[in-house]
């Protein structure tokens, strides 16, 4: 009996091969660099008639198009009524291009400071519009700059009051983990007709920390370690937690209780109490070890190590931090959380 015979793949259609190409891609990544060089970094931005461009829009260039078409028919047909249509409409968007220009201009941008966001998730850029007017500004955009041609824009459209701020949160996702410069926004506005784009590119001087993306679902934590300066040190018994905790017992001072464990317990619809072992914890110190995570790649390493930092942090527990160059003593709390994850997003 002959075999089933294999189809070819089916060649991709010429035009998704062509479209991918354009020769002119490295020009305009050249041009992009120049003229993101030219822009200084500042994390306010005052729009001036030095940083504001117009274009015509889609719109705008098919209503020159029908103004060129009727001033040509009026001449023919020697239509007066045609000549003053013809002149009303070309006014009009005159005064919407004098609009368009005047919605944008005098506008300060302001980002404020970002906050460390975890890696996979979107990190939030606040910015913050001011207008001096005493009238209002309608329509104004503020979006990611994607330097691809034919990238989308996710745009936050916001109105100015009179003499007022209004603020937009914009996202970007960033690739990898550390310490990355914010990307360059834009600002637009096609108020009031739609014939017009004012635009403004902007590159504030802000940087955001990304942490690693910590393991899901998080490993055990690692058992303890005997103290530089202990006498003695006891056995880890495999439960997958430091052994500076134990099961509640009847007569345990509360000030052992850890509160953060009881609070999720009583949440999950358990009522589970852990208590410190004063004894145990005098003896062992729990230390996060990136190059103890047992996993073959570093970054798989890292984000172990992560995730161990947030459910040390949860339990309550004391913990130190070992990454390559760099070792944090032992400590509890949102600000030696926070550096330890800036010491893994950074390491």
């Amino acid at each position: 009996m002959a075999g089933t015979a294999t189809r070819p793949a089916a060649p991709k259609p010429l035009a998704g091969v062509v479209g991918g190409f354009s020769p002119l891609a490295p020009l305009r990544r050249r041009f992009r660099a120049w003229w993101e060089g030219r822009l200084k970094r500042d994390d306010t931005l005052t729009l001036t008639q030095r940083n504001v461009y117009i274009v015509p829009t889609g719109p705008g260039w098919m209503l020159a198009v029908t103004l060129l078409v009727l001033l040509v028919a009026s001449i023919n047909f020697q239509l007066n009524l045609g000549y003053l249509f013809t002149f009303m409409l070309a006014g009009s968007a005159a005064i919407g291009m004098h609009i368009c220009h005047a919605t944008l201009r005098g506008v300060t941008l302001h980002l404020k400071p970002p906050q460390p966001q975890f890696m996979g998730t979107s990190a939030a850029l606040e910015v913050q519009l001011s207008s001096p007017r005493t009238t209002p500004r309608y329509g104004i955009g503020v979006a990611v700059h994607e330097p691809e041609a034919h990238a989308e824009h996710h745009w936050a459209w916001t109105d100015v009051p009179a003499q007022g701020q209004a603020t937009v949160q914009v996202a970007f996702q960033p690739q990898r983990r550390g310490l990355h410069p914010v990307p360059t926004l834009t600002a637009e506005t096609r108020f009031p007709m739609g014939t017009f784009r004012v635009w403004t590119y902007w590159r504030p001087a802000s940087q955001i920390l990304v942490y690693p993306a910590p393991e899901v679902p998080a490993a055990p934590l690692p058992p303890g370690e005997p103290r530089a300066a202990g006498k003695g040190s006891a056995n880890s018994q495999g439960i997958g937690e430091f052994d500076g905790v134990r099961a509640y017992r009847r007569g345990d001072p509360l000030k052992l209780v850890v509160w953060k464990k009881a609070a999720k317990s009583l949440g999950s619809g358990t009522d589970d109490l852990v208590s410190r072992d004063a004894q145990q914890s005098q003896r062992q110190e729990l230390w996060l070890d990136v190059n103890k995570a047992n996993l073959p790649d570093p970054e798989a390493r890292i984000s172990r190590v992560t995730a161990w930092v947030l459910q040390a942090d949860r339990l309550g527990l004391d913990y130190g931090l070992r990454v390559p160059g760099r070792e944090i003593a032992p400590g509890s709390g949102a600000a030696h959380r926070m550096q330890c994850l800036e010491a893994l997003a950074l390491c």
